[in-house]
């Protein structure tokens, strides 16, 4: 019994740190958690101080079987996995469940912030013990999670049809993404003039440059707050006026500034700078960026990556200054090291993101790195060494030019050089200028030698008309910002909110703008009527930015040891019983009273329809309502506007009077033609169903549901008619005179959207494609090329024409198949194609390069 169990997280990081222990330690890991609340049920006694029923996962009961075999061979175990509140708590739950096996004396909690030798062999020399506060402030905030996501959503469901769930942080955040988009649509735009001159001097140098009219009297004519300024130029009788003043003007030289700009290097990445620049400079998800800074934290490149602290270890900042110094030279290196402030009382107690050894420049890391894990390496890199460094110093330079006659308008232009790099030799060189004010577009890449009350040469004047425009939709990165902003989340949860709003089809990626679904739209607008119901009667709204914020402060409380996590828990789960019994909106029960006394009058119902595996039963849905009504229960707003529905169907069968009093109106019919059309399509043999991203296409199953809604005597949408009609265009080859058909339910009327003539083209020149690249895994998705032609192409010969975004995407893809394209160098001006990239590599390909 001479060996010592360790227990880690992965298996990548067991297999680093096994490296380094030697012989007498055993590493295991557990792969994340090996218990957590019962997937099915609350698992949470709101009676008995919140108590939890943890219960092992699937994993971890194959997991747990291992690690107690070798817990009985071992004497002492040494619980290892990341230093923050989800790491405290794993190696908490491994404890409860190894207790048994080892005296709980002979365990011991070790924590690390980088996975090197040094810094594991130290970690190890002293062990300590479970820290409980920060096992209790994560069990908090599982339990918080829990009861809103078991006891929030079914009300959620319950009246919003396809709504998956609510979520205690997530929710917040849709609310960003929804009031963001309202201010968008609300935006009330505003027409405006920008003058400007292109100018040059009246002797040597003659190179010209150009000046922008910024003040009109005095009178700054710029944009404040997405709003005009009062002097601004909104009307063409305006610009004419001012166009016919300054043409009869001199322009002349009023001033010219001179001044020298410091700027600070920012500090180095924590969890949400590290996922807003990864997405704004190398266009990765945070998800990936996550998954991405894991393999570079279990490869020993990076310190751990979920963090928001700036602090950094004095060796760490002592041996960088010394790098910075032998690399760019002593002026690059500032007297005292830089020190930077964290927001607020920053968590998760670690240093910021940096390498674990600077020395290792991007390019040399000693490991294979895919290029996706390179390019964050070099980001992080960059990004620390730089905040070590002195200031860059711009010099800037400023000439305001006057001209006119009645009044005074006042030019202005301003250049900028970099003076000296500092600390952008090691980060690159940033734009020059800090970035303009809003709608100051007086910024210009060089201006000659200038002297007061020099006059200029006009070669020529520039007006522009443009419009204010609204704030930018978010982006996953500038919604971290704000989340961040408004205290809501932590490091930890950042890249999950993202991933949650996606995979509930809550949001959708417009380019990287996030948009608002209708099903995301409706869920807030059910939150935002329930917060007028609780401002009514003075309660706290659950899903609102500061009680949230104010939530996560408590939970930084718990982990501090300030307050129990249970009398937490007791303050916020009144809230949220409140919120549930406000959110509930209830049919009328006068109205539910009447719409069952018209449907008793029905003789003759409906026979029961079964579509896959529901079975639509107007009559037993009308007895078991009425059952539940008689047991006292209300019922939502949506099923009695399903009673409401099911009347106005057995209008016939209805009273008279009550037509009146429920206002029934008879539904649509069936259109006549789409019996046939479904009759048409039932004996098709179809093609096998496709996965489109988390989408899975299945023709069959399609016609099979719109016949059961026919028969049910449903008339179809419009949206599902056009669907319709792209099946039978698409499986033409396979109905008896189509050209018929095609003149019958006129088939070939132009489409909605008329296709780009170079469509066809580009899809039949990939149709020449016989070598297609390996399907590729980002988080979740799957991308698979030729699934993704196939798919396209069948939608063109349907709808006979594509998307801008989805003929963009083809062309894109072309690019990487140009050598299995004929005459591809002719196809690029013909068609529009993109110049020819590097292939992905064959499965085959990629593992012989490993």
């Amino acid at each position: 019994m001479s060996k010592n169990l360790v227990i880690v997280e992965s298996p990548a990081k067991a297999k680093k740190i096994n490296q380094f222990l030697g012989k007498d330690y055993i590493v295991m890991a557990s792969v994340g958690h090996v218990r957590d609340l019962p997937a099915k049920k609350l698992g949470v006694d709101v009676e008995k101080e919140f108590e939890p029923d943890y219960v092992s996962t699937t994993r971890g009961k194959k997991v747990l079987k291992e690690l107690k075999a070798e817990a009985k061979k071992c004497e002492k175990v040494f619980l290892a996995p990341d230093p923050d509140r989800e790491g405290e708590a794993i190696a908490w739950h491994l404890f409860e469940a190894l207790k048994k096996n080892v005296g709980e004396e002979n365990f011991y909690r070790v924590t690390y912030n980088e996975i090197t030798k040094p810094a594991i062999l130290a970690a190890f020399e002293q062990p300590e013990q479970i820290d409980m506060d920060r096992v209790n402030a994560q069990q908090a905030r599982r339990i918080l999670d829990r009861l809103v996501g078991f006891q929030g959503s079914p009300v959620v469901r319950k009246q919003i049809r396809g709504a998956n769930s609510v979520g205690r942080v997530q929710t917040v955040a849709l609310r960003l993404v929804v009031e963001r988009e309202k201010e968008i649509t609300d935006f009330q735009p505003e027409a405006y003039f920008t003058v400007g001159a292109q100018v040059r001097k009246q002797e040597a140098p003659l190179d010209p440059f150009t000046v922008k009219l910024a003040r009109i009297n005095g009178e700054p004519i710029g944009i404040k707050d997405r709003k005009l300024l009062p002097g601004a130029v909104k009307t063409m009788e305006q610009l004419e006026c001012i166009q016919k003043e300054l043409d009869n003007s001199p322009l002349k030289v009023s001033d010219v500034i001179t001044k020298e700009v410091t700027r600070r290097a920012r500090p180095p990445f924590i969890t949400s700078t590290l996922q807003q620049s990864a997405s704004g400079s190398l266009g990765f998800a945070p998800a990936r960026t996550m998954g991405l800074a894991q393999k570079l934290y279990e490869s020993g490149l990076i310190t751990y990556m979920r963090t928001d602290s700036f602090n950094i270890a004095k060796s760490a900042q002592d041996e960088c200054r010394q790098f910075v110094g032998d690399s760019y030279g002593s002026q690059y290196v500032p007297e005292k090291p830089n020190f930077y402030k964290s927001k607020g009382a920053a968590q998760e107690a670690h240093e910021a993101i940096r390498p674990t050894d600077v020395s290792v420049e991007p390019g040399r890391e000693g490991v294979k790195l895919d290029a996706a894990e390179q390019k964050l390496y070099r980001l992080i890199w960059e990004r620390f060494v730089a905040s070590q460094m002195v200031p860059a110093k711009i010099a800037r330079r400023t000439v305001e030019v006057e001209a006119g006659s009645e009044n005074t308008y006042l030019f202005r232009a301003t250049a900028s050089e970099i003076a000296f790099p500092g600390y952008m030799k090691a980060s690159g060189i940033e734009a020059a200028a800090d970035k303009p004010k809003e709608g100051d577009d007086s910024e210009t890449e060089t201006i000659p030698p200038l002297t007061k009350d020099e006059n200029l040469d006009v070669l020529d004047w520039q007006t522009e008309q443009k419009e204010t425009k609204p704030v930018a939709r978010y982006t996953e990165a500038s919604l971290i910002r704000a989340l961040e902003e408004n205290g809501v989340g932590r490091p930890s949860t950042y890249a999950a909110i993202m991933s949650k709003l996606d995979e509930r089809e809550y949001v959708v990626k417009e380019k990287r703008s996030l948009v608002p679904t209708e099903l995301g739209n409706e869920l807030i607008t059910l939150i935002l009527r329930t917060e007028e119901k609780l401002k009514t009667d003075n309660k706290v709204d659950l899903f609102e930015a500061h009680f949230t914020a104010n939530m996560e402060s408590k939970l930084d409380d718990v982990e501090e040891g300030k307050i129990e996590w249970t009398e937490m828990m007791k303050e916020f789960y009144p809230s949220l019983l409140e919120w549930i019994e406000h959110a509930k909106e209830t049919a009328e029960p006068a109205f539910v009273a009447k719409c069952f006394q018209a449907l008793e009058a029905v003789t003759e119902w409906a026979p029961a329809v079964k579509s896959g595996r529901r079975t639509y039963d107007d009559h037993k849905t009308f007895e078991d309502l009425k059952e539940k009504v008689g047991e006292g229960e209300l019922l939502s707003k949506r099923q009695g506007e399903m009673l409401h529905k099911m009347c106005c169907r057995y209008i016939k069968q209805v009273p008279e009077g009550m037509v009146t009093e429920l206002e029934l109106v008879e539904p649509e019919a069936v259109r006549g033609d789409t019996p046939r059309k479904i009759e048409l399509l039932i004996n098709v043999n179809f093609e096998e169903p496709r996965a489109v991203g988390k989408r899975t296409y299945d023709d069959k199953k399609f016609v099979t549901s719109l016949g059961d809604q026919v028969t049910m005597g449903k008339r179809l949408s419009d949206r599902q008619v056009a669907y319709l009609d792209t099946l039978l265009t698409k499986y033409s080859d396979q109905l008896e005179n189509f050209d018929a058909l095609k003149a019958e339910f006129k088939l070939d009327e132009k489409p909605e959207v008329e296709a780009d003539p170079t469509t066809a083209p580009v899809i039949a020149l990939m149709e020449n494609i016989k070598e297609w690249a390996e399907p590729t895994m980002r988080g979740k998705r799957e991308f698979n090329d030729k699934t993704f032609f196939e798919s396209i192409s069948s939608q063109f010969k349907g709808k006979g024409a594509l998307s801008d975004r989805q003929l963009a995407a083809l062309k894109k893809m072309a690019a990487r198949y140009s050598e299995q394209i004929p005459g591809y160098a002719e196809a690029m001006d013909q068609y529009g194609l993109p110049a020819p990239r590097k292939p992905k590599p064959k499965k085959e390909e990629a593992a012989a390069e490993e």
